[in-house]
């Protein structure tokens, strides 16, 4: 199968079909997603561990349960070696969000699922940065960067599917992307 990526005429009918209809947020990440066709798919590689996954993660109206495996595995703590169960609602934005951006580029992922070990030492090292109770260490977040699109880009991108939050970290070049609550922040 290839994926036709989504043109600006089609991308404007998505959103406007999505965005018209009286459904839940993560709708419009879906909606998205829909000009995909019957599958879903992520690329992301960690500078961390060296590992990448390129992965269909859904194909006919169903996740596909060994490739989300790999995704929790590859999204795992580093520094701990611990993985969760990633909710794929996270998966669906950064994925959601490539297709806006109209971009085969693998994303290079900064953090995924944090232990409680690891987020309270970034509290203590990087500051208030870090949440106390971050969505990360449920399995709900992910920390991303492209090459090839600007942090302003992809903050658009990921925030124009109005499926959770969105974090604009300009100064350290990445962006945050979470299936809570829809809200934005950032510089």
């Amino acid at each position: 199968m290839t994926i036709n990526p989504l043109n600006r005429r089609n991308l404007l009918g998505v959103f406007a079909a999505t965005s018209v209809a009286a459904a839940p947020v993560m709708a419009n990440a879906f909606g998205f997603l829909r000009g995909a066709g019957d599958m879903r798919r992520i690329k992301m590689y960690s500078g961390r561990t060296g590992e990448s996954v390129d992965v269909v993660y859904w194909v006919d109206g169903k996740y596909i349960r060994e490739a989300l495996n790999e995704i929790n595995i590859f999204m795992r703590d580093w520094r701990t070696g611990q993985a969760i169960g990633i909710d794929p609602r996270t998966i669906d934005i950064a994925s959601a969000s490539a297709r806006l951006m109209q971009t085969n580029e693998p994303y290079m992922m900064l953090s995924g699922y944090r232990s409680p070990q690891t987020n309270n030492m970034l509290r203590r090292t990087m500051g208030g940065g870090v949440a106390r109770n971050s969505l990360h260490l449920v399995g709900k977040a992910a920390d991303m960067r492209l090459k090839s699109r600007s942090v302003n880009q992809m903050y658009q991108a990921a925030v124009a599917c109005r499926a959770g939050g969105v974090g604009k970290y300009s100064r350290s070049n990445f962006v945050h992307m979470d299936c809570g609550q829809v809200r934005q922040w950032g510089s």
